[in-house]
């Protein structure tokens, strides 16, 4: 039995501001930069408004422990419930903070903080929306219903990157830098109260009976085994993902593209992602969830280099938008099954925190550091080329992962179990 679209919306939301908040605010970190950490010096602005963006992930972990053992003990449904408040809390309140002309140093202060929050909110959301999203789901359709969390953060991708456009066309420079990327960062708010009214009519799908169990010993040989392969399987993913969103910036900082033509490499980005998340979740409750993940990382391996190597080369419109397809593409088509692979991998009574711990590490270090890294190296090394390196790093681990991760896709289990008995 299919899942009603309400109840998909309602666990998919979460992940959906994230990623609207996450990408715009890559968008306009400059802008934002200059709003609350104004500098003399060349690029120092650019830095710490992604240092700050970085800080949101310190506190991810936190949330993870706290929201996601939440979800094992309590309920996936007060879990969601209390992450999407917190959410919000962050979503809103960054965008209505004062410049540092206007209140000075609490100006910056008050930017950490609401990222601070948001980020413990954000460490909590995705186990116990996931385990949720997998547990109501029918077994042979969980690939597909868990890869519409990726689905749903490509939306979201998608929808700011025709923000961020339709802002930098309308709007001057004054007014892009004065206002509009406040406009950008509340639009992704508006769907706080309806996120909320959708999460509070769900049911709940935690086992209150098995939820005290302890774990076997094998079982708890295996799940450290699976936590340990999750980690650098989402570091890798992570890491891909975050230099994808960060192509506008790196086209209009690095690569000196226009505001207006770099805006558009996102939404590309997000375009791309939409339509092969679902695809990827769909071919891994066909074939599997090993096969869908290594084939695509493997091709996006060897076109790391000469994507951009193309992109340094040309520098323009047609030369972005084809290289952030092609990356894209091949990314998503592995990702989206990532997720599924690991929650799928995981016993229930502790897969909510788990998941989020495991995910939330992952971020942190990985997603928290990777622009501020990408930058940085770019600027330190004169190499345009610098990101390409950093992700062709990040896919040689995850390959690695993949092929040490066991195989969890029911058709696949059984066809397994189907083989033994004739044999």
């Amino acid at each position: 039995m299919a899942l009603p679209t309400r109840h998909v919306a309602a666990v998919t939301v979460g992940n959906a501001i994230e990623f609207y908040d996450f990408v715009t605010y890559a968008f306009f970190a400059t802008q934002i930069g200059h709003a609350f950490f104004p500098s003399d010096k060349p690029g120092a602005s650019l830095l710490a408004s992604l240092a700050t963006f970085g800080a949101g992930f310190l506190t991810r972990p936190l949330g993870a422990f706290v929201i996601g053992r939440m979800g094992d003990r309590v309920g996936r449904k007060p879990a969601m419930l209390l992450s999407f408040t917190l959410i919000g809390i962050g979503v809103i309140g960054l965008p209505l903070t004062p410049t540092f002309a206007q209140i000075g140093v609490a100006a910056p202060i008050l930017v950490v903080g609401f990222r601070l929050l948001q980020g413990f909110a954000l460490g909590g959301e995705v186990g116990p929306s996931t385990a949720y999203m997998m547990e109501a789901a029918p077994e042979h359709r969980r690939g597909l219903y868990i890869s519409m969390q990726a689905m749903s953060a490509d939306a979201a991708v998608l929808v700011a990157g025709l923000v961020g456009v339709a802002l930098a066309h309308l709007l001057g420079p004054a007014a892009l830098n004065a206002w509009g990327w406040r406009v950008a960062l509340l639009l992704g708010a508006v769907i706080v109260p309806f996120g909320l009214a959708l999460r509070r009519s769900l049911g709940e799908t935690l086992d209150m009976e098995a939820k005290s169990q302890p774990l076997a010993p094998i079982e708890r040989r295996a799940f450290r085994r699976v936590a340990l392969l999750g980690l650098v399987l989402l570091a890798a993913a992570t890491t891909t993902n975050y230099i994808l969103d960060y192509m506008t910036t790196y086209a209009h900082a690095t690569l000196g593209m226009s505001e207006q033509l770099a805006l558009g490499a996102t939404a590309v980005v997000g375009l791309c992602g939409f339509i092969c998340d679902p695809i990827s979740g769909w071919l891994s409750d066909r074939f599997g969830r090993k096969p869908v993940m290594m084939v695509p990382w493997l091709v996006l391996l060897l076109a790391i280099f000469p994507a951009f190597r193309f992109l340094s080369v040309w520098r323009d419109g047609p030369a972005l938008y084809t290289t952030c397809a092609v990356l894209a593409v091949a990314s998503t088509l592995s990702t989206a099954t990532v997720l599924v692979a690991i929650t799928e991998s995981l016993p229930q009574r502790v897969r909510s925190g788990a998941l989020a711990l495991i995910y939330a590490l992952a971020i942190s270090v990985f997603g928290g550091s990777t622009q501020f890294i990408v930058a940085w190296l770019t600027r330190f090394t004169g190499d345009p080329l610098a990101p390409a390196w950093y992700m062709i790093a990040g896919v040689i681990f995850g390959l690695l992962a993949i092929l040490q991760m066991p195989e969890t896709a029911p058709v696949r289990l059984r066809a397994r179990a189907l083989a033994e008995e004739i044999a």
